[in-house]
């Protein structure tokens, strides 16, 4: 356990995110702040917020409803005015580390852990999937720092031993060319005894997915019949969120080839037993022994906090 409250210690900032966008949003007091890292489960948890939220079972653009507040690529100035225009409670997205958040002692903190290997598959099918016109907005949108995001190498192993060995930020050891997976929910994990800080895990969502989702209500302070906890359970279920892709992610196609199905893609766990050789896997334990206590270890591979 860490004591006190979590305070800003690094900007983050790269060719996709900047950290320093938070100072131009206002918090308010029932905001919720899904604050995952990448490929966790950050789309299933905004639709599953989102549909506790309005409880009318619509399909809503989830960019929309659930703005990136630290992607830079849209200019800050009208995202924070779309943001503040909402009237409905707020429910933001971030992949920002908690050692690079601005803390909000009123706001609602939601975090998804994953099995890194499988957060691995699924930004492979990502990254390798990414757009020339993607990778040119990151490069070219003006105020980037520091390099442009490269391509997607062609090799998944050398995929592998880059995100694995590499970090892109001097205090990161791990998840080149985009940013730290290990070290982002060690962060949370430091305070995951605060009140005001939720840890969901994708494994524990596909198990239950109804129960996760009761208990997401219930820290939500949201009240929600049986019979609607079923009807959303059935909404953000992997079939019914790979069906109605086109309508969460309606610009997916400006992104990924392959568009909204090629972004939620599969929702599955241990594709990367057929991928990672014993060499992969010994640089795996390598960076779990540098970047996570033992407990957050457990917790990522197995889910349950018990």
């Amino acid at each position: 356990m860490t004591g006190g409250l979590p305070r800003v210690e690094h900007i983050y900032q790269n060719h996709l995110m900047d950290s320093t966008r938070w100072d131009h949003v206002r918090p308010r007091g029932d905001d919720v702040v899904i604050a995952t890292p990448y490929k966790s489960g950050t789309t299933w948890m905004q639709s599953i917020v989102l549909h506790l939220i309005f409880q009318d079972l619509q399909q809503r653009p989830i960019n929309d409803y659930s703005p990136w507040v630290d992607n830079r690529t849209t200019p800050v100035g009208e995202l924070a005015a779309k943001i503040e225009a909402q009237t409905h409670r707020r429910c933001l997205k971030s992949h920002l580390p908690l050692d690079g958040m601005r803390y909000a002692e009123q706001v609602k903190y939601i975090v998804v852990g994953r099995d890194p290997r499988d957060v691995f598959m699924s930004l492979w099918n990502h990254y390798s999937a990414y757009t020339a016109g993607t990778l040119a907005e990151m490069n070219e949108t003006p105020g980037r720092v520091g390099p442009p995001m490269p391509p997607c190498p062609d090799d998944i192993r050398e995929f592998w031993s880059l995100w694995i060995n590499t970090g892109w930020f001097d205090w990161e050891s791990e998840g080149y060319p985009h940013w730290s997976n290990f070290r982002h929910v060690q962060t949370w994990w430091n305070y995951k005894h605060l009140p005001n800080i939720l840890l969901a895990h994708f494994g524990d969502l596909l198990a239950d997915l109804e129960g996760e989702i009761a208990r997401i209500a219930a820290y939500l302070e949201i009240q929600c019949p049986p019979a609607t906890l079923t009807a959303i359970a059935n909404m953000v279920e992997f079939k019914s969120m790979k069906r109605d892709a086109e309508k969460l992610e309606p610009e997916a196609h400006l992104h990924f080839e392959g568009g909204a199905r090629t972004f939620i893609n599969k929702g599955t766990n241990g594709r990367w037993r057929s991928v990672l050789t014993a060499s992969d896997l010994e640089m795996y334990d390598a960076a779990v022994a540098r970047e996570l206590t033992p407990d957050c270890h457990r917790w990522l591979e197995q889910g349950r906090l018990g």
